[in-house]
């Protein structure tokens, strides 16, 4: 079942666990809007990627799919990007694993989720989940 966000006190819950996959200002950025006219857009958005946290494989799930493995997160900055297939299964979120493709075709390995915050990475909040071998393309 997927998760419901109707109001602040549950969109603050959210930001609690969405902070460790979303760096400080994209959070603040996403509460103003819960705040503001767009707060319905941002409340289902918000119970959209606390589904997909949920439901995304967790560290060794996607073992041996290769190419074929599903990344359900993807972030970026100044043309690099990160495809993330795994997210650890500890309770603190550390690293995932995925595709990481810093402009020179990528390689699958761990990533480290705090580095890309940490350097102003952005998770999309408008992906879509896709192979990575659609994910090169």
């Amino acid at each position: 079942m997927a998760t419901q966000i109707t109001n602040q006190t549950d969109a603050t819950a959210a930001f609690k666990i969405l902070r460790q996959f979303i760096g400080s200002s994209q959070i603040e950025a996403m509460a103003d809007v819960c705040r503001g006219e767009e707060k319905g857009f941002m409340f289902s958005k918000l119970g959209e990627l606390l589904n997909t946290l949920e439901t995304m494989p967790q560290t060794y799930q996607t073992d041996g799919q290769g190419q074929a493995a599903i990344a359900h997160l993807h972030y970026f900055i100044n043309g690099c990007d990160w495809y993330i297939t795994e997210r650890d299964m500890e309770r603190e979120q550390l690293q995932a694993f995925g595709l990481a493709n810093l402009g020179h075709g990528g390689e699958l390995g761990y990533i480290s989720i705090v580095e890309i915050l940490a350097n102003g990475g952005e998770l999309d909040l408008y992906w879509t989940p896709k192979t990575l071998s659609e994910c090169k393309d």
